[in-house]
């Protein structure tokens, strides 16, 4: 299994959170959570793109990370 590293801030928010049950703190921790998510899917999404077996897994990988990317169709090559 493969480890995430969350920024010091998000850490010391879920700290607050759990331990000192400082509720307020959960829509800042969710945000910083969704966001790390994007992010370990955006990567995801370049790797395959990038180690794709064949042209066609290669093509079909790169789509899938422009569309995600937010990249318009008249802009990609």
């Amino acid at each position: 299994m493969k480890n995430v590293q969350i920024s010091q801030e998000l850490f010391i928010a879920l700290m607050r959170y759990f331990l000192l049950e400082q509720e307020e703190l959960y829509p800042e921790i969710k945000k910083g959570l969704e966001k790390k998510l994007d992010a370990l899917v955006m990567r995801e999404l370049y790797t395959k793109y990038k180690t794709a077996p064949s042209e066609e897994e290669r093509e079909k990988a790169r789509r899938e990370y422009l569309d995600k990317r937010g990249v318009p169709e008249s802009f990609r090559w």
